[in-house]
């Protein structure tokens, strides 16, 4: 059993940092990369001490920086969701807060902020976070599902949220039924071969193998049948049809379209409307797509000298943003600068406008 119990912790592990540094080196300066091999470390460390065997555990000290990767993987598990799922996704103040928060509840759980903190209970603030986690990733996923107009993730992010989450609702309820010290060996091995199993199914998505490097020819390109003629017909005039849409009756306006109703305006098959506006038009998600347009309206109602007097909160409504903060984050986002620096420097002679907005007062 001692070489079942390594094999299924050392190849996981193996897969995963093999994985996170092959991404860091063809995959540089991409958040999403940063967080897979955040959390390629955070697992490797949980399954290096995932043992029912205490002869298997590591030495002490290497066991302690060990056993704080692990228990950092939940977080790291958390950031990579999030950025898998969202292309402009960015750790804002809340989700520093909550890291923050984690990374503390770790260290003292740990003793590492000193040895009479730990075991006092701290362990159930991190499974009732740890749970709060996985609500908010499985909600961020139903709720922007519809709109990923990228169709292989689109696909993929219900196994991969069911996968990761299942694992770590797994490891969470072991805990609270059996206790943190007590785990049977066989539990443990499930865990390590589920973890292995999620290795190689995202093995399988990031490294595909050519055919054509080992038969060192490339296949002639064949001529266009008719029917593929038609098909770049249809994908014309539809495209033409939904930039009419949106320069004419500028439906992004709209707080609340979703792409369910964008596809009726347009007036053809779902599957038609998502793969062009994706591969035409270069958006990633439907909300970026609605944002474009919106920043667009926004810029020309800010360098609008009839519409200097207009409040930044007024230009962000009209141009279809549900509220100021979100049309400051993607315009910031986007530009570089605030709206109301954008509006200074095409309007120097108006008073910048904070953006930020009044709290409401009840008299």
């Amino acid at each position: 059993m001692h070489s079942l119990d390594l094999l299924l912790r050392v190849a996981p592990a193996t897969v995963l940092l093999l994985l996170g540094g092959l991404l860091l080196r063809d995959g540089k300066g991409q958040r999403i990369v940063r967080a897979f091999g955040l959390l390629s470390l955070g697992l490797a460390g949980f399954l290096a001490g995932n043992t029912p065997y205490p002869e298997l555990l590591l030495p002490a000290p290497v066991a302690t920086w060990v056993g704080l990767l692990s228990g950092l993987a939940a977080l790291f598990l958390w950031w990579f969701l999030l950025e898998l799922f969202d292309d402009g996704f960015a750790l804002g103040p809340r989700e520093w807060a909550v890291s923050g928060a984690w990374l503390l509840l770790v260290l003292l759980d740990r003793g590492l902020l000193g040895a009479r903190y730990a075991g006092i209970g701290l362990s159930w603030g991190l499974i009732a976070m740890a749970l709060a986690m996985v609500a908010h990733v499985l909600w961020r996923l139903l709720r922007d599902r519809e709109g990923d107009l990228v169709e292989e993730r689109r696909r993929s992010r219900r196994w991969i949220a069911a996968a990761f989450s299942a694992a770590l609702l797994a490891d969470l309820g072991a805990d609270i039924l059996m206790g943190f010290s007590w785990k049977p060996a066989w539990f443990s091995m499930l865990q390590n071969a589920a973890i292995g199993a999620i290795a190689l199914g995202l093995a399988r998505l990031l490294l595909r193998a050519d055919a054509q490097v080992l038969v060192h020819r490339l296949a002639e390109r064949e001529t266009a049948e008719p029917q593929a003629v038609r098909s770049q017909e249809r994908e014309n005039a539809l495209l033409a049809r939904i930039e009419q849409l949106m320069r004419e009756q500028r439906p992004y306006r709209d707080p609340a379209l979703d792409f369910a109703s964008f596809v009726k305006l347009a007036g053809a098959p779902e599957p038609e409307v998502r793969r062009l506006v994706n591969h035409r038009l270069g958006a990633r998600h439907f909300r970026s797509f609605l944002n474009a347009y919106r920043l667009e309206d926004a810029k020309a109602a800010l360098a609008d000298p009839a519409r200097a007097r207009d409040k930044l909160l007024a230009i962000a409504l009209d141009a279809g943003f549900a509220s100021l903060s979100s049309f400051n984050r993607c315009f910031k986002q986007a530009q570089g600068e605030s709206p109301s620096a954008y509006r200074a420097r095409q309007l120097p002679e108006t008073a910048a406008e904070p953006d930020w907005e009044l709290p409401k007062t009840r008299f």
